[in-house]
């Protein structure tokens, strides 16, 4: 556990003055091991996707269980894209902040638009303040564990209220990132709103992170949003979105999230959904990536 201490930011965190906390607030979520375990596909590399956790609306046994049901699938890498709070509260980011904490390291997490101030002055002068101080400092976070190289966008601008964006910049770094990651690598991109969305729901910017994403050659996109998993695979490319792991937004479906792995080409997900037993084996795509 890390070490406890007076926090050294005051009038940056959001916590009561005075109150004791983990320097690792302020560090970020990451927790790769020293070395590189490389890139060798004897084992498949094994990503666990979450989403939309809501905490501050969620279902109390969903976060108590979905700690030990990740644990047990020993991931590479744990990704939560987006929507960690239901009102971006401090006492909802101290939450997160404990799950992602007791998660299996390393952790990717990206903001969602519930992790944003709503109806604030926040949201205005300081919108991803909080975020910053209790998730992770760096805006689009890059984590390289075992044979993974993953990257993480902010999709969510301050100045709308649900639907996302990617800008130019950002589908560069998408391309001099993820398509500068070691050979042999799996590419992971991870944003909170899907790129395949179309209508009223479509991202903006959908067009150049499409492009970036084939230049790249990345292999696994996750997303959140909907709340309702989602498997597409598009040229060569693995379009994951997944559903609502621990909270009562539910959409037609349970909490669940995705169990990811990807060897010598071939991409699995695996659904894992809450029943009234626990955790159990849900729907599973599967297919060949060609996006090398």
């Amino acid at each position: 556990m890390a070490a406890r201490t007076t926090c050294t930011r005051p009038g940056e965190c959001d916590h009561p003055t005075g109150e004791r906390c983990s320097a690792a607030r302020h560090a970020g979520p990451a927790r790769t091991p020293p070395g590189r375990a490389g890139a060798s596909m004897n084992r498949p590399a094994v990503v666990a996707h979450l989403s939309d956790l809501h905490l501050g609306a969620h279902y109390r046994y969903a976060v108590d269980s979905v700690v030990a049901d990740v644990t047990a699938a020993r991931p590479d890498l744990v990704v939560v894209t987006g929507d960690l709070t239901m009102r971006a509260r401090p006492v909802e980011f101290r939450q997160a902040r404990d799950l992602l904490g007791r998660l299996p390291g390393p952790v990717l997490a990206v903001v969602g638009n519930h992790d944003l101030p709503l109806a604030s002055w926040r949201r205005v002068v300081r919108p991803y303040h909080r975020w910053h101080s209790w998730i992770d400092a760096d805006p689009q976070p890059v984590r390289r564990a075992g044979p993974v190289t993953a990257l993480g966008l902010n999709s969510m601008p301050r100045w709308r209220w649900k639907n996302g964006r990617v800008s130019v910049r950002q589908a560069g770094d998408v391309v001099r990132v993820l398509g500068s990651a070691p050979a042999g690598d799996i590419r992971v991109l991870a944003l909170h709103h899907p790129p395949l969305a179309t209508g009223s729901a479509a991202l903006i910017g959908r067009g150049r992170l499409l492009d970036a994403v084939r230049d790249a050659r990345v292999d696994l996109v996750l997303a959140g949003h909907t709340h309702v998993p989602d498997v597409r695979f598009r040229g060569g490319t693995a379009f994951v979105v997944a559903g609502t792991a621990t909270s009562r937004r539910l959409r037609g479906t349970g909490c669940s999230w995705s169990l990811i792995s990807v060897r010598d080409g071939h991409v699995e997900v695996r659904e894992r959904v809450l029943g009234p037993d626990g955790w159990r084996a849900g729907r599973v795509s599967a297919a060949a990536s060609s996006a090398r």
